[in-house]
């Protein structure tokens, strides 16, 4: 089979990861790594492996010898770096796997909407949280309307690199986002932990939603439904897993739940689904599941797309 070439910008923590994953595929070819530090531990890595380096940033990139046979790029900088890069590379028909929060375009959860963008020339992987969270959100989303889901993402604060660290905001409006136009919620909301504990704990993210689900057959098929949806996750990311039963419970009559649907409908149920993100360990320790499941998700839509070109579905 032939191999697609791919560049990465960014030789920080996820970068570093996305190359190691890379040169295992049996679809992608690693050709160069882009970084800004001559003496990062990413480029210095990537030379250990015979992998092409650059440290004068997409510049580099672009004086490559094989530039033109590069067909994707993986962006692992920043949101506002991700502007400037995006705005030199996709006139040279590059396509952009962003795994930064910018969200120059459409937002791929790759178990809940990647077929949908198989053509897009920049893709916008969201967020840790939001590829944790967001598939759980749409499982829930197919059986019943969720009027409003919430989702807080736990990570260790080693994980948390200073590209992470630089986009707090950006990392809550992004996936607030797309945890409604891909998740489905009516309304959605994040919030992100940097947990500074000593060992180190493992990525853990918490998904509520408030749905109207009165009986327990609706109730079964929510829970089958994010089963599912748990095993198509975990299918590209092993360390993906339930941390415990879905639980569903009933919202008291009481409560002003009522100000958060928009259509008129009381949310009788509240959803919370508790999930825990081990990481393959391929750069960082297993406790970095954020950084796991963003390498593990941009690496998915990359070979998808590469599938799809190879067997003439796309132009």
């Amino acid at each position: 089979m032939k191999k697609t070439k791919v560049a990465i910008i960014g030789s920080g923590n996820i970068g570093t990861d996305l190359m190691i994953k890379v040169l295992r595929s049996e679809q992608l070819e690693m050709a160069v790594l882009v970084g800004i530090d001559p003496e990062s531990d990413g480029l210095a890595r990537a030379r250990r492996k015979d992998v092409c380096t650059t440290h004068e940033g997409v510049d580099g990139l672009m004086a490559q010898d094989d530039f033109d046979e590069i067909e994707f790029v993986f962006d692992a900088t920043s949101a506002g770096a991700h502007i400037a890069n995006a705005e030199k590379l996709m006139p040279h028909g590059k396509i952009m796997i962003d795994l930064t929060p910018a969200a120059i375009g459409p937002y791929v959860v790759p178990a809940v909407n990647i077929d949908e963008h198989l053509t897009a020339q920049n893709v916008n992987m969201v967020t840790c949280g939001g590829q944790a969270t967001i598939p759980v959100v749409a499982a829930i989303s197919r059986v019943v309307p969720v009027e409003y889901a919430e989702i807080v993402a736990s990570i260790s604060s080693r994980s948390a690199g200073p590209g992470t660290r630089a986009n707090i905001d950006e990392f809550t409006e992004t996936t607030s986002g797309a945890i409604e136009k891909v998740g489905g919620a009516k309304r959605g909301k994040a919030i992100i932990i940097l947990n500074p504990a000593e060992p180190p704990l493992i990525m853990r993210d918490t998904v509520f939603a408030l749905v109207d689900a009165p009986d327990e057959a609706t109730h079964d098929a929510i829970r089958e439904s994010i089963a599912e949806m748990v095993a198509d996750v975990a299918a590209y990311v092993p360390g993906y897993r339930l941390k415990q039963d879905v639980q569903i419970n009933a919202i008291p009559t009481d409560q002003p739940v009522e100000t958060l649907s928009t259509d008129g409908t009381r949310a009788t149920h509240q959803v919370s689904v508790f999930l825990e993100v081990e990481g393959a360990a391929d750069y960082l320790p297993a406790y970095a599941g954020n950084l796991d499941i963003m390498t593990s998700a941009g690496l998915q839509v990359a070979e998808r797309i590469a599938a799809a070109k190879l067997e003439g579905a796309l132009a």
